[in-house]
């Protein structure tokens, strides 16, 4: 099977930081790893990324949003996941198709049917091995996500379209992934994640290992 495996969760819940050390730790048992985000992971993911996540005041209706990631997605599986994949390479990447469906299906309130039709065209029906979903009040994450961005020193406007929007936003984002969850529970491992960083990790890595070993 396929060793694909994807970190999820709300703005500000240390998904990023867990994915990172968990490829510092699979490559320093000498397994073969690679990391990947969405959007992104690809050029053309990247010039997706800069629009979608636009730190400047134009407004992207929802439906061009939903697009746009899944056109990044279409991509990335293509040209970075599954080269990596017949490789017989781990595949960690930071956001997938849940995220589609929590943040537009469930945040933005798009037709979940329809998006999971579309996410499979995109993905080529690509699933997860396993998705760790990092669980953390809005509010926590959103003030733990500030706080990063006030210790940035550049000048630019540091928060995304994402981190500008309401509590109620992020709760029914939060929300949406704890009943995509609860769907499909043999694939998801629900990681508190309001501990500090090692005792994350350590509920991260004793869920991981049996996956790769």
């Amino acid at each position: 099977m396929d060793k694909f495996i994807t970190f999820e969760g709300i703005e500000g819940c240390g998904k990023t930081t867990q994915i990172k050390m968990a490829g510092d730790y699979l490559s320093g048992t000498g397994i073969p790893v690679v990391l990947t985000e969405e959007p992104g992971g690809t050029a053309f993911g990247r010039k997706i990324r800069d629009i979608v996540l636009n730190r400047s005041s134009y407004d992207i209706s929802a439906e061009a949003e939903l697009l746009l990631f899944l056109s990044a997605r279409a991509q990335h599986v293509r040209e970075l996941i599954k080269p990596a994949l017949i490789q017989n390479k781990i595949v960690l990447c930071d956001r997938f198709s849940d995220a589609t469906m929590a943040y537009q299906g469930f945040g933005r309130g798009l037709n979940t049917d329809a998006l999971e039709a579309m996410n499979a065209f995109a993905a080529a029906s690509l699933k997860p091995l396993k998705t760790f979903l990092f669980d953390l009040p809005p509010e926590i994450g959103l003030s733990r996500a500030m706080r990063r961005i006030s210790q940035l020193k550049d000048f630019t406007p540091k928060e995304d379209r994402f981190e500008r929007e309401t509590v109620a936003f992020h709760e029914r984002v939060r929300e949406g992934y704890l009943r995509i969850a609860k769907d499909d529970p043999d694939r998801f491992v629900i990681i508190d994640a309001a501990p500090d960083v090692h005792a994350v990790f350590d509920q991260v890595r004793s869920c991981l290992l049996p996956l790769v070993t």
